[in-house]
């Protein structure tokens, strides 16, 4: 196992991470950082949600830019809102005892475009956006990214899950590709993916592909119990009822079956709330705002609003159904048993899924334990 100061960060940086308490590097870092710090190469790493990916690029790009230019130097990509403002925090927090000043600046939808289009006038090295917004501040003319020299698309897989793939094209595009470095990092790699790499990556890009099933498994117990459509919301009050002090997030598929089961919750005097895609984005950040400083105990949400969450110190998730992709049942499971702790992920079943915990097992490489509620 490498130190930080092994791969090559520099001292202020290992200060603040050691901060945040990073002190050891994860997988996709130890193995990530000293690719893309030495080398002017693309870049590919397969790795889930919680791995640790932002430090991974997050730390090689600040190293990189050179403050005494006021051009944008390196532009992240990212699928959501929340996950834009959690990486340009991270780099902020990164920066805290380095010499130079390092100024990144996030743009994404559900803000006036006004206000972003005002803050991209001051000096900014980094912008870290979602596609939409980005492509639409290039189409009015209001940024310029000509002069960027690293691209990082952040959980790639799901941006072209969500519907970018036109405005990813569009982003590239606009980047001088001989100047240009594309550093990719998703969950899995479909078709689409790979038309990303072959049409803007070069060939025999370095790659790095860290275990899935390692992350999965990591300080997470697996169970199940049966249930039925009529008894299920009472077994997850049960389940609730015995953890008083406990915090996690309740995962269900559709937007109005998360409003449902929040409101039924609400009811029975759980302090919850919904998070889903047709919550004005004003709603959504207060419910997040109240969740990270624990005045919120629950959190209902579908997975794609999940996306971008970062809540340390929760002890469970629950599915109240299993989800349709395989790999949103280790988005899901990742939030809980962070910082090296444990954690329980919970899928309330009929008894005609008991085929897919058997799929998902094999698949994975888990053990589902059934316990009774």
């Amino acid at each position: 196992m490498s130190t930080f100061s092994e791969l090559g960060i520099r001292k202020g940086y290992i200060k603040s991470i050691k901060e945040l308490g990073i002190s050891i590097p994860s997988e996709i870092q130890e193995k990530a950082i000293p690719i893309l710090l030495n080398d002017k190469t693309d870049f590919i790493g397969l790795a889930q949600t919680g791995t640790g990916k932002t430090a991974a690029f997050g730390l090689p790009i600040l190293h990189q830019i050179n403050t005494k230019s006021d051009k944008i130097q390196a532009l992240i990509l990212s699928p959501t809102r929340e996950l834009v403002q959690q990486i340009k925090k991270q780099l902020f927090k990164f920066t805290k005892y380095t010499e130079e000043r390092i100024f990144v600046e996030a743009i994404f939808g559900g803000e006036k475009i006004g206000v972003q289009i005002n803050n991209l006038k001051r000096t900014t090295h980094i912008v870290v956006a979602t596609p939409g917004r980005l492509v639409d501040l290039i189409e009015r003319g209001d940024i310029d990214i000509s002069n960027v020299k690293t691209v990082v698309l952040d959980e790639a897989d799901e941006m072209l899950s969500m519907g970018f793939k036109e405005e990813l094209n569009k982003i590239l595009k606009s980047t001088k590709r001989g100047d240009r470095k594309t550093w990719l990092f998703s969950a899995t790699m479909p078709e689409e993916i790979k038309r990303i790499v072959k049409i803007y990556m070069h060939p025999n890009t370095p790659r790095v592909e860290i275990d899935r099933n390692a992350t999965v498994n990591a300080n997470i117990k697996h169970q199940y119990t049966r249930t039925t459509i009529k008894d299920k919301t009472d077994a997850i009050v049960s389940f609730l009822d015995k953890r008083e002090q406990q915090r996690g997030i309740i995962f269900v598929r559709t937007k109005a079956g998360a409003q449902t089961l929040a409101a039924q919750l609400v009811e029975k005097g759980f302090s919850a709330s919904a998070l889903e895609g047709d919550m004005q984005q004003r709603e959504r950040d207060k419910v997040m705002r109240a969740f990270k400083n624990e005045s919120l105990q629950y959190l209902v949400s579908t997975d794609v609003s999940a996306r971008g969450i970062d809540v340390r110190d929760l002890e469970f998730v629950i599915h109240h159904q299993l989800p349709d992709q395989l790999e949103y049942y280790t988005h899901r499971s990742g939030r809980t048993a962070r910082a090296g702790k444990s954690g329980i992920s919970i899928a309330f079943i009929l008894p005609i899924e008991i085929e897919r915990i058997h799929q998902i097992q094999k698949k994975l490489n888990i053990r589902f334990s059934e316990v009774e509620i």
